[in-house]
């Protein structure tokens, strides 16, 4: 198996490589690219390898500017040390997405999956575009999302997040164990990033559905959430949205 490499810092992509031998014996690394314009002429001029491991945030730009200026059919698999691009990843042929300092494991898990979709797809046609992306349209959203905490930035699952809020027009999240932090995000970025274990109640809460008790009525027709852990404020659900709301909860 071909794999390219695209990634500015050199000790990064000494220890990808040195994952992927052993992972994969297999893994032939055909090269190493440190720069948008690198590897804009390296696809120009060579045959398109079968997978590449690519990291977003590059000297001279991010890896996307790559894909807009040549045809890249090959999966790609991101791996970077930020969480905010990964819907914009997995619409630029991208399989999987992996937040650093990744681990032998997660870079095995990514090598299984590219071999298990490469045996369950066969890709027909290039020429109008690549199929790939209709493929991973629904490919899974990252496990983790990136927090600032004092002077590190601290990977936190999603399944450790009971609920994202809003507080003086800043998004807050609040973990399981009631540990707050402040998010330099959107609560609809929030919502995507999150996927279909999140339900946004209304404008100001996203919950888990893990942090749900149950629900019960509330003024107006309305519901209250219960929460599995304590909160300082009501959440509620606005009756427009209940319908939703309860086949979201049933698990429907």
């Amino acid at each position: 198996m071909q794999v390219v490499i695209i990634e500015d810092e050199v000790l990064t992509a000494e220890d990808l490589q040195e994952s992927l031998q052993q992972v994969d014996n297999n893994v032939q690394v055909t090269a190493v690219l440190k720069s948008v314009k690198e590897a804009v002429a390296y696809f120009k001029s060579h045959a398109m390898p079968d997978l590449i491991f690519s990291d977003i945030q590059l000297g001279d730009g991010e890896s996307f500017d790559i894909y807009r200026q040549v045809e890249v059919t090959a999966p790609i698999i991101f791996c970077t040390a930020y969480d905010e691009y990964a819907l914009q990843a997995f619409k630029a042929n991208g399989i999987e997405y992996i937040l650093k300092p990744f681990t032998d494991a997660a870079i095995a898990d990514a090598i299984r999956k590219y071999n298990t979709l490469r045996r369950n797809f066969t890709i027909k046609d290039n020429s109008a575009g690549s199929p790939l992306s209709a493929i991973f349209e629904h490919a899974p959203k990252p496990e983790a999302i990136l927090v600032h905490y004092k002077d590190k930035i601290v990977p936190l699952r999603l399944d450790s997040i009971a609920l994202f809020y809003i507080e003086k027009e800043a998004l807050c999240l609040m973990t399981f164990d009631r540990q707050h932090y402040q998010l330099k995000k959107t609560l609809e970025e929030a919502e995507q990033l999150c996927g279909e274990y999140f339900f946004r109640v209304n404008r100001q809460f996203l919950v888990n559905r893990k942090a749900i008790k149950d629900a019960s009525h509330y003024l107006s027709r309305k519901l209250c959430v219960n929460l599995t852990v304590s909160f300082k404020e009501v959440i509620t659900v606005s009756k427009e949205k209940t319908p939703q709301f309860l086949s979201w909860l049933g698990g429907r």
